[in-house]
C-alpha cells in the first residue's frame, strides 16, 4: 500500500522530480484544440427569450433556416435555459454535419432577420477561443475611442465643371493619365503616374471610380487627388465587372485561389474558387463562384485541346442591381438576390438547352403592369422534333410573358434597346441544304400589349453586327456575303439603316428600310450616346480604315420616299484612321475618339479626336499607346420635359455655348498679347538703362551725351521744337534647322 501524505517524514528532504520528466507527449496529445472538432459547431444570437413550452416550436422554426445551407438536426440544435429554468437565454448552439457547412451558415444567415423584432447573429464556436483568449479582451469596458469626423473628397467633383468638359484616362506605355478634353487646344493634364495599374485601366459605369489592375487584386481610385478609394484582394486577377449602380463589383481569375487560413480577407470558402462578388461600400466578399465547363468535346480528332471562348460577363445584373444571374448552359439560369447573394427560391430556373440570355437593361414598363418587375430575354435550340425558342421571363414570379417558336436556326444573338421598349433577335438561319445562311430579324415590342412580334425577312445575307439607337427607336445593322472558299479576301459588306415609319398618337410604326450601301468593308457601328448620330466604320482591318458618320435627323429637305419615314438620313462627312483599333463616344456626344492600339499592332499608334459630325480636332501619335477610356457620366437629373424644353430652345443655349468659346478662344489670344506686350516694356526698361549707363560712361570720358550716329536719328519737329528719336525694330532670323523624325 503505498503511503499516504501524512506518513512522510517532514524532515525529509524529497527532490522536486517534476523538473526532470518531459511531460510534452502528453501534454500536446491530450491538449484541447478548439479549432478541432468544435469547427463544425456555429452560435445564434438574437434569438426571442420563450418560456419551455414554446422552446420546441422555436427550435423548428429556426430549423428551416438552418437546414437551407447545410445539414443538421433537432437533436443538433442546444438552446440553454436561464438558472430559474423558465425562459430560454436567447442564444443557441448548433452543430453541423462539416466545417464547410458551418462556415456557409454563418456567412449566409448573419445579420438576417427572424421575424419583425429579432435579427439573429450567426458565429462560429471557434471564434470564442481566436477573439475572446484570455488577454485579448480586457476585463474592464472601455468606450470606444470614436475618431474626429473627417470630410470625405467629393468623388463625382468633376461633374462641377463651369465648362462642361469631360474627363478621358490615356494608357501608354508604363503611364497612366487623366486629362480634361479640350475642343481647340491640347488636353489639360489632371494628374499622370507610372505604374499605376499592370494590365488595363477601366472606369465604373458612372465614372465614379477609375480601376487598376494588379497582381494582387483590384483598386479603385477617386476624388479630385485621386486616392485610393478601395481595394479588393484577388490574386491573379484578369478581368472586372461593377453592377449598373456601383454597388458591386465581380472579379475573375483563371486560376482557382487559394486562401491560407487566416487570411484578413478571403475565408476558407473562398479557397478554390475563380469569381469573386464584392460588396464595394464594405470591401467585403458576398460570394464566390468556380468557373463552370462550357459543354461540348474537349479534345479534338487529333488529340489536341479545344479552345473554348469564356462568355464575359459570366454574372449579369438586372437594371436595378437587384439581381445577379449566372448561366449553365444547356441546363438553367442562376438568379441570386442582393445583398445576401441568396439563390432565388432557393432553386434555379431550368431551362433546357438555354444558349443565352440577357436582362433588360432598364426597369420594363409593360403595358397593364403595376408590380415590380425584372425582365430577361433567352433562348434556346432546336432539340429532335422540338423548334428553336425564344422566351421573356419576369423575375421575381418566373413567369414567361411571351415566347415564339424558331425554325431551321443555326444561332441566335439578343439585343435590347438601351429603354427596355424593344428586343430584337437577330436569328441566323439555314436552308434546308445547310449551304447557305440568312438573318431574320424578330422583334419584340415590349411596352405593347401582348408583347407582339416584328419580323424583317428580307435581309439575304448575314447580319454581323447590328446596333439600337440609345434611347430611340431606329437601328443599323451589317450584313456580309458568303466567303468563297479558300479565298484569303474577306467578303463586301453592306450598311443597312432602319427606322419606324410615321403612326398616330405615342404609337410607333412598322421598321422601314431608308438606305443600304453597298461595295463597303464596314465591320463596327457606334452610335452617339444621345442618340442621332452613328459611327459606321472598318476596325482591326489591314485593308480599310473608312469611317462614316451619319446623320439620322439631317436638317435639310427631306426626299419624297420618306416623308413617311421618322428620319433624314444624311452622310456628314468621311474619314480614315491608318490601324484603327478602338471607336468610343465621349458622354456628352460631341466627340468622337478613335485609336490604333499596341496590344493589336505596332504601326501608327496614337489617336485622333473627331467632332460629331466628323471634322477631325486633333491627332497625336503615341509611342507604345495601349488604350484610350472616356470617363463616364451618371444619368441625368433632368425630367423629359425639362429635356424637351432645352431641345426646343437649342438654338439659344448654342449661341450662349459659342460665345462662351469665343470668350475663351479671345481670353488666350489676350494672353499671348499680354505676354508679348510685357516681354516688350522688359525689353524697353533694359535699353533706357542700358542709354543712361551709356551716358554717364560718355560724360566721365568727357564726350558729348549723344554720338554722331545718335544725332543723325534726331527728326526736328516744327511744332513745339523739339526732337524726336525714330527707332525701328528688326526681325532677324538667326538660324533654321529641320530634323526628320523617324
Amino acid at each position: 500500500m503505498a503511503p499516504s501524505f501524512e506518513q512522510l517524514d517532514p524532515e525529509t528532504e524529497y527532490e522536486d522530480q517534476e523538473e526532470d520528466i518531459d511531460y510534452s507527449d502528453l501534454r500536446e496529445q491530450y491538449e484541447v484544440r478548439m479549432e478541432e472538432g468544435l469547427d463544425t459547431f456555429i452560435i445564434i444570437d438574437g434569438l426571442p427569450k420563450v418560456p419551455p413550452g414554446s422552446k420546441e416550436k422555436l427550435v423548428k422554426f429556426l430549423l428551416r433556416k438552418l437546414v437551407t445551407v447545410g445539414k443538421t438536426k433537432e437533436e443538433n440544435v442546444f438552446m440553454p435555459m436561464n438558472e430559474a429554468g423558465d425562459m430560454t437565454e436567447g442564444f443557441a448552439f448548433v452543430e453541423y454535419e462539416t466545417p464547410a457547412q458551418a462556415a456557409a451558415a454563418v456567412k449566409a444567415l448573419h445579420a438576417t432577420p427572424l421575424d419583425k423584432r429579432h435579427t439573429i447573429a450567426v458565429n462560429k464556436l471557434t471564434d470564442i477561443e481566436r477573439y475572446g483568449r484570455e488577454g485579448r479582451i480586457e476585463e474592464e469596458y472601455k468606450a470606444p475611442h470614436i475618431p474626429p469626423f473627417e470630410e470625405q473628397e467629393h468623388l463625382r467633383w468633376w461633374l462641377g465643371d463651369h465648362e462642361g468638359r469631360d474627363q478621358f484616362a490615356l494608357y501608354r506605355a508604363d503611364n497612366v493619365s487623366v486629362s480634361w478634353n479640350e475642343k481647340d487646344e491640347q488636353p489639360e493634364q489632371i494628374v499622370d503616374r507610372a505604374f499605376w495599374t499592370e494590365t488595363f485601366i477601366q472606369w465604373s459605369p458612372k465614372g465614379t471610380y477609375l480601376t487598376s489592375m494588379h497582381a494582387q487584386g483590384v483598386q479603385l481610385w477617386g476624388g479630385a487627388n485621386w486616392s485610393r478609394q478601395k481595394r479588393f484582394m484577388h490574386p491573379g486577377v484578369n478581368l472586372v465587372d461593377f453592377s449598373p449602380d456601383e454597388r458591386y463589383l465581380t472579379t475573375w481569375s483563371h486560376r482557382p485561389l487559394q486562401v491560407d487560413d487566416g487570411n484578413p480577407i478571403l475565408s476558407l470558402e473562398e479557397d478554390g474558387k475563380n469569381y469573386i462578388i464584392w460588396d464595394i461600400a464594405t470591401g467585403k466578399p458576398l460570394r464566390s463562384f468556380v468557373t463552370l465547363d462550357l459543354p461540348g468535346p474537349t479534345e479534338d480528332a487529333e488529340g489536341n485541346p479545344i479552345k473554348k471562348k469564356m462568355q464575359w460577363p459570366a454574372f449579369k445584373w438586372s437594371a436595378d442591381s437587384k439581381y445577379v444571374a449566372r448561366m449553365t448552359q444547356g441546363q438553367s439560369i442562376s438568379v441570386y438576390e442582393l445583398p445576401r447573394m441568396n439563390l432565388m427560391d432557393k432553386a434555379s430556373i431550368k431551362i433546357e438547352g438555354i444558349m443565352d440570355f440577357e436582362w433588360c437593361p432598364a426597369n420594363p414598363q409593360r403595358e397593364g403592369i403595376k408590380h415590380y418587375e425584372q425582365l430577361f430575354c433567352y433562348w434556346t435550340p432546336e432539340l429532335g422534333s422540338n423548334p428553336a425558342k425564344v422566351g421573356l421571363m419576369t423575375v421575381p414570379s418566373k413567369e414567361v410573358v411571351r415566347t415564339r417558336n424558331l425554325f431551321n436556326v443555326s444561332d441566335a444573338k439578343l439585343h435590347w434597346q438601351s429603354d427596355s421598349a424593344f428586343v430584337c433577335v437577330k436569328v441566323d438561319r439555314h436552308s434546308k441544304s445547310k449551304k447557305s445562311l440568312a438573318t431574320n430579324l424578330e422583334i419584340f415590342r415590349v411596352r405593347e400589349k401582348g408583347v407582339p412580334v416584328e419580323v424583317i425577312d428580307s435581309i439575304k445575307d448575314t447580319v454581323i453586327n447590328f446596333a439600337w439607337e440609345p434611347h430611340g427607336d431606329r437601328f443599323v445593322l451589317i450584313t456580309a456575303g458568303e466567303v468563297p472558299h479558300g479565298s484569303a479576301v474577306p467578303p463586301k459588306t453592306a450598311v443597312w439603316f432602319f427606322c419606324p415609319e410615321k403612326a398616330k398618337g405615342n404609337q410607333i410604326g412598322n421598321f422601314k428600310l431608308i438606305r443600304s450601301v453597298d461595295k463597303k468593308n464596314n465591320n463596327a457601328l457606334h452610335w452617339s450616346p444621345n442618340g442621332r448620330f452613328v459611327v459606321v466604320a472598318t476596325v482591326l482591318s489591314q485593308q480599310s480604315f473608312d469611317l462614316d458618320f451619319w446623320d439620322f435627323d439631317f436638317e435639310g429637305e427631306k426626299e419624297e420616299k420618306d416623308r413617311d419615314l421618322t428620319a433624314n438620313l444624311q452622310l456628314m462627312n468621311t474619314a480614315d484612321h491608318y490601324g484603327v483599333t478602338d471607336i468610343e463616344w465621349d458622354p456628352s456626344g460631341r466627340f468622337v475618339a478613335t485609336s490604333a492600339s499596341v496590344w493589336k499592332h505596332r504601326m501608327e499608334n496614337g489617336y485622333h479626336l473627331y467632332s460629331f459630325s466628323g471634322a477631325l480636332l486633333r491627332e497625336e501619335p503615341i509611342e507604345q499607346f495601349k488604350q484610350w477610356s472616356w470617363r463616364p457620366r451618371p444619368e441625368r437629373l433632368l425630367s423629359k420635359d425639362e429635356m424637351k424644353n432645352v431641345r426646343k430652345n437649342l438654338r439659344e443655349y448654342s449661341r450662349q455655348f459659342e460665345e462662351a468659346d469665343v470668350a475663351k478662344k479671345s481670353s488666350a489670344n489676350k494672353a499671348v498679347v499680354d505676354a508679348r506686350r510685357r516681354m516688350l516694356e522688359e525689353w524697353l526698361a533694359y535699353r533706357e538703362r542700358t542709354v543712361e549707363d551709356l551716358v554717364e560712361e560718355r560724360q566721365d570720358m568727357g564726350l558729348e551725351e549723344l554720338s554722331e550716329e545718335r544725332k543723325a536719328l534726331i527728326v526736328d519737329d516744327e511744332v513745339d521744337g523739339e526732337g524726336k528719336v525714330v527707332e525701328e525694330i528688326f526681325e532677324e532670323i538667326l538660324e533654321e534647322s529641320e530634323e526628320v523624325v523617324e
